[in-house]
């Protein structure tokens, strides 16, 4: 991979602006994706908080600090669009124009439409079908461990994830489309996650690229199917679930969400919403497996805090040491490890003139190891996070959902879920890393385990 160089510095860009400081030549894009993470590290390291380079004739600029990343994603956020930027360019033919794709008034519009589903209040009225989902993973896999058997974590939190959110959105447990539903998701990840723009003339891409969109189109046709047969059934069942009161809500018009409008919202939250909790939760055990003293913490809060009992939403707020494990686990392996914009008009970034139509990143991976605003950053530290040093951290420093306006509109959704589960997994169960095995992070749609999280199962016995 072409690594930046400090006497490849290149002052001056296209036209009459000037571009931060970064590597001259043009450098291959699949030598950044073969390991972005270590690119854009070196990159920050080299060359500064902003800085750039060039790929394919374009450049792109890279802010790393909290001050950059508040302008660009909170104080004038309405300058810097998702639209044509990679997420653009990979996502909106998948997931259409909804909250994760849309720009402008269309996104203002959908979110005023969609934030009430997604209050605290509202998501932890799931917590019943979080812990049932938990109660069933940790039973399944405390049977592998009788078994002698290692669990593939990472795969099955992702398909209990998927349930979740299935059920809370849909108020389904896609029990006859779950496991289509699942390799789907598997097809389109493996698929976006290697693809730079330029398709390959290979069997291998082509092979990729028909597991993508036969994936595509069972997602269109298993949520249009289930939008569909609620607007003719009415509120589903005895509990209502988050596709009523987007069914429900009206805008300042009386207008409601159209058939399209459901369609985007409902496969963007499935997609977003189950890929990044199952993430989060898989560094989680992995680094307390790492950090047995935390790992032991923890147990003892969940010991007392909740005892053999099943918990519920109202331990959350008891359950700080626990929280604190989570946060840091997601600072050091954020899911979402990149996050891009696209210039709409010229602007002031850093002292620079940013011409418009420029791409700029901002990568929670980088700044969450700012040395500058955490200290020994690449050590596990939950302590970081205790509720009175929340204030001392600076603004934008730590990125799990995003900023500003745009951040993640289910964060609340994720954090119970998140919580939940893993308070049910740790009362339950001790799980250690399988020998033999490696973990590595791998930044493809999201911070994944490059291959997989295996690891063995031990039932708590007091």
């Amino acid at each position: 991979m072409p690594r930046p160089s400090p006497s490849g510095a290149a002052p001056a860009a296209a036209g009459s602006h000037d571009r931060p400081p970064g590597p001259s030549e043009d450098l291959e894009l699949a030598g950044i994706r073969a390991d972005p993470l270590t690119f854009l590290g070196d990159l920050a390291t080299e060359y500064g908080d902003l800085c750039s380079h060039v790929t394919r004739g374009q450049t792109v600029w890279f802010a790393n600090s909290p001050e950059l990343a508040r302008h660009i994603l909170k104080d004038n956020y309405t300058n810097y669009t998702k639209a044509g930027t990679p997420d653009d360019f990979m996502l909106t033919p998948l997931l259409g124009k909804g909250l994760l794709t849309s720009n402008g008034a269309q996104w203002e519009r959908q979110r005023r439409l969609c934030a009430p589903s997604f209050r605290r209040v509202a998501v932890e009225s799931f917590d019943g079908l979080m812990v049932e989902a938990a109660v069933d993973l940790a039973t399944a896999w405390g049977e592998a461990a009788d078994r002698g058997e290692t669990v593939r974590v990472d795969h099955d939190f992702t398909a209990l994830t998927l349930r979740v959110v299935a059920s809370a959105l849909l108020g389904s447990e896609l029990s006859a489309a779950g496991r289509g539903f699942g390799q789907a998701v598997d097809d389109i990840n493996r698929f976006i996650g290697h693809f730079d723009g330029t398709p390959p003339a290979d069997e291998d891409f082509r092979s990729r690229l028909r597991a993508y969109s036969g994936a595509k189109t069972f997602l269109d046709r298993v949520v249009g199917t289930m939008i569909g047969a609620r607007r003719l059934t009415g509120p589903g069942g005895h509990h209502a679930d988050l596709l009523d009161a987007m069914l429900g809500a009206r805008d300042e018009h009386g207008d409601a969400l159209s058939d399209r409008e459901l369609h985007d919202q409902v496969l963007t939250m499935v997609m977003a919403g189950h890929e990044t909790t199952a993430k989060a939760l898989s560094w989680t055990l992995h680094l307390l497996d790492r950090h047995p003293e935390h790992a032991a913490r923890v147990r003892e809060e969940v010991d007392r805090v909740v005892g053999s009992r099943l918990p519920t939403a109202e331990d959350l707020s008891a359950l700080t040491y626990t929280r604190q494990c989570l946060d840091e686990a997601v600072r050091l392996f954020p899911p979402v490890w990149l996050i891009s914009r696209m210039a709409v008009d010229d602007d002031v970034l850093g002292g620079l003139r940013i011409p418009a139509g420029t791409l700029v990143c901002v990568s929670p991976w980088t700044m969450h190891r700012h040395p500058e605003h955490w200290e020994a950053p690449e050590e596990y530290r939950p302590e970081r996070f205790a509720p009175e040093r929340q204030h001392s951290r600076a603004g934008h420093s730590y990125l799990p959902f995003g900023g500003g306006p745009r951040v993640c509109i289910g964060q609340a959704f994720a954090t119970t879920e998140a919580m939940l589960v893993l308070t049910v997994v740790m009362q339950r169960l001790r799980l250690t890393q399988a020998p033999g095995t490696t973990v590595v992070p791998e930044a493809l749609v999201t911070l994944r385990p490059r291959d997989g999280l295996l690891m063995q199962v031990e039932r708590r016995h007091g």
